[in-house]
């Protein structure tokens, strides 16, 4: 009778494959796909209490996964939020924070923007082997000194790939929905021209009628002004959709104008193919979806669909695009190597009423420093057989969380600078029940807005609002007046400052006071310290103390001044010969 028994030296081979094979999975670093929405409101989620807008998808993450309550961004706005985000870091570190009216990139053909010294997950990621990539917007600014040096572009802080808008959505790149760049200046200039081109004709008109003397002399200078205001009012305003709103592949424009109408199937089909084309090794996708940015699309597959008009119609069409990237990682095989992670930028846009968000029980929204509506924003990891399904997590966590946590995921343990957030992974696993942000500094532009603080052995969080944006009209709880939100003018300053705990009072409208919180002397002395400590960590003094007045940048060159903000000629990126741009994207198979 044969023996069934193998020989010991063919057993000992195929133990050893078997090993290897196992020890190959093992210790294959995981993959990233980083999902991002635009202005999406806490509130607009279903998982997040909204049972009106379907999110089936977002939903389902969440049940997968871990869903965090309270996600917060380090900025309301979205250039500096998404600086820190990418970096780790408050955006003020990087000079991403701005002390004027303008908080945000506004032209494409501006100098400001990510400093190529900073340093974002992505760069660290790339260092370590994997293939990076981000398909959607970016608004973190491109060139620095002449068109085509893209010291500020992805491709230069650490994303091998890019796909998408170098700017962001605004109004000026769908026709019939105006300009929200700069508008109070645009129509001053207009009507300024008007002025002086109605004063300059009926001087003409006198003068050629013999009705006066008017001197050559005056005339000249009046038509050489008229024709400067009249260029500064056409360009580049009136060239908006052509300047900011074009689509680029890695560092070439590819379409300029965009057709916004079918933007948002081709960055998913993107997302895609970057998916498939990188299934065989680690990789991390950032996909950056300009939903729901307004102006809103108008896709007729998703018309009528929702209860709340566009708005909720392009929340659905979100909803969508994300179930086809969780079906295209699960159909490749790739789900248990996948950590897939999903949040906004910031809170909803409320101003509009009508194609805005939904910030739920939380007060204010976009812009809005920090109140809990600006900043509270959905977050869902989910990575099945790795992190509990329906775990969820209320401590305070951050954007910022996610450098770090990319970093430990990947192993990488290079000395880096100091960092604003902490690696998540032990409380995503419920190993570890408390967050270890005890404190969080809510920036609004450089003016240090209030702080978070949640005492060691406590439950309370505390928040004290050093001040707060004046509402117009008062008690509609947005500002209508002024179309947004400010920070260094049209608020009030609160001397003792504004106290609130977040755990008995998340909507924030309760104010404590000595007599209803016996701790409140100590919550302003511990919140002072930690912000003494915080100013510490800057290379210059100078951090902002809660007045609001002008502080300086902190040994880093500010990225959001006018003069790294204004649109410069010779920066803008250009298909073609400048100024006469224009290109569309050539369909091609990137599979």
């Amino acid at each position: 009778m044969r023996s069934t028994l193998l020989p010991p030296l063919l057993l000992s081979i195929l133990l050893t494959v078997g090993t290897d094979v196992t020890a190959e999975e093992e210790d294959r670093k995981p993959n990233f796909v980083l999902i991002m929405v635009d202005d999406l409101g806490i509130g607009d989620v279903g998982c997040y209490g909204n049972d009106t807008i379907r999110t089936p998808n977002v939903d389902k993450l969440a049940s997968e996964g871990v869903k965090l309550t309270q996600h917060i961004a380090a900025s309301p706005l979205c250039t500096p939020s998404r600086a820190a985000f990418m970096t780790g870091r408050y955006a003020i570190r990087s000079g991403m924070s701005s002390a004027g009216h303008m908080q945000v990139l506004l032209f494409l053909g501006g100098s400001g923007g990510l400093p190529p010294n900073e340093i974002t997950f992505a760069k660290r990621l790339q260092q370590q082997g994997y293939t990076t990539g981000l398909v959607g917007k970016w608004h973190l600014g491109v060139n620095c000194e002449h068109r085509g040096d893209h010291c500020h572009h992805p491709n230069h802080h650490g994303f091998s790939f890019f796909y998408g808008m170098p700017f962001s959505l605004f109004s000026d790149c769908i026709p019939g929905n105006g300009s929200d760049i700069l508008f109070s200046l645009q129509q001053m200039l207009q009507n300024f021209s008007l002025l002086l081109g109605l004063g300059l004709i009926t001087l003409v008109f006198v003068r050629v009628c013999g009705l006066l003397h008017i001197s050559l002399w005056l005339l000249v200078p009046l038509s050489f002004l008229s024709i400067s205001v009249t260029a500064l009012w056409i360009v580049p305003f009136k060239f908006l959709p052509t300047w900011n709103c074009i689509i680029m592949r890695n560092q070439e424009v590819i379409e300029q104008p965009m057709t916004a109408e079918t933007l948002p199937q081709r960055m998913l089909e993107e997302a895609q193919n970057f998916i498939k084309r990188n299934a065989d090794r680690p990789f991390l996708l950032f996909f950056s979806l300009v939903h729901i940015h307004t102006p809103l699309f108008k896709n007729p597959a998703f018309a009528g669909r929702s209860q709340h008009g566009v708005y909720g119609d392009n929340v659905e069409e979100m909803d969508s695009m994300i179930g086809q990237i969780t079906e295209t990682v699960d159909s490749l095989g790739l789900t248990t190597n996948t950590l897939m992670y999903f949040a906004s930028d910031h809170g909803g846009y409320i101003e509009d009423n009508q194609k805005g968000g939904w910030n739920g029980i939380y007060k204010g929204g976009k812009a809005m420093g920090g109140w809990e509506g600006g900043i509270r924003v959905p977050g869902i990891f989910r990575w099945p057989g790795k992190l509990p399904a329906g775990r969820v997590v209320d401590e305070p966590t951050s954007l910022m969380d996610l450098y770090p946590t990319l970093k430990y995921l990947a192993k990488d343990t290079q000395p880096d600078r100091p960092l604003d957030g902490y690696n998540l992974m032990p409380l995503l696993e419920g190993k570890l029940e408390r967050s270890e942000h005890e404190f969080m500094f809510h920036y609004c532009g450089v003016y240090l807005n209030a702080v978070r603080w949640h005492p060691p052995g406590s439950n309370s969080i505390f928040k004290v609002h050093f001040f707060t944006p004046n509402f117009f009209p008062p008690g509609t709880g947005a500002c209508h007046n002024l179309g947004i939100c400010l920070c260094h003018d049209h608020v009030t300053h609160h001397n003792p400052p504004l106290v609130f705990d977040l755990f008995y009072d998340p909507s924030e409208s309760h104010q404590l006071s000595p007599d209803t919180e016996p701790r409140f002397d100590e919550i302003l002395k511990q919140t002072a310290e930690a912000v003494e400590r915080h100013q510490s960590t800057f290379p210059n003094t100078g951090v902002p103390d809660g007045t609001g007045s002008h502080t300086s940048t902190h040994g880093v060159p500010n990225q959001l001044t006018w003069q790294e903000i204004v649109w410069k000629p010779w920066l803008q990126p250009c298909c073609g010969t400048f100024p006469f741009c224009g290109c569309k994207e050539e369909k091609k198979s990137h599979t």
